[in-house]
């Protein structure tokens, strides 16, 4: 099949089908018109490319991965493999304990700058005012809010 046809089946992009050959992760045949041609097992091989991407594998385990997949998407314990896959593992859990601590530096942030917000509450209004404008970041200049 031609890359149009193998795109339409796998709803990838032809330009994306382009990349993972680039990348080692597809190899069609040429024709002599140099056309780009698929074999009936490309099509499973692209959604097995997708599958483990959406897994958060990049390509250059995928293109060491691949290899040892079954038509059922079943990973097969070829020598490296495991190793890979444990190696992504662990970059990704390190990725999530570093969004875990920023989101709850977030939080902390956001609760501190609620507490304060609501202790200008009970001042007068000018004070208030001045105090919400602050924490919008709306006021640059606290002197130019001095009236003379």
């Amino acid at each position: 099949m031609l890359i149009g046809e193998l795109a339409e089946r796998t709803g990838t992009s032809e330009r994306l089908l382009r990349y993972y050959e680039r990348m080692g992760l597809l190899r069609p045949q040429r024709r002599p018109n140099g056309y780009r041609f698929y074999d009936g097992a490309a099509e499973e091989s692209v959604l097995r490319i997708r599958a483990l991407l959406a897994a958060g594998l990049p390509t250059r385990v995928i293109r060491q991965v691949l290899p040892c997949t079954t038509a059922d998407a079943a990973v097969m314990p070829c020598p490296g493999v495991l190793d890979a896959l444990r190696g992504q593992l662990s970059a990704l859990d390190e990725r999530s304990a570093r969004i875990a601590s920023a989101r709850e530096t977030l939080v902390r942030t956001i609760a501190a700058a609620e507490g304060a917000l609501g202790s200008v509450e009970s001042e007068p209004a000018p004070v208030r005012e001045r105090a919400q404008e602050s924490a919008q970041g709306r006021l640059s200049d606290p002197a130019s809010t001095v009236e003379p």
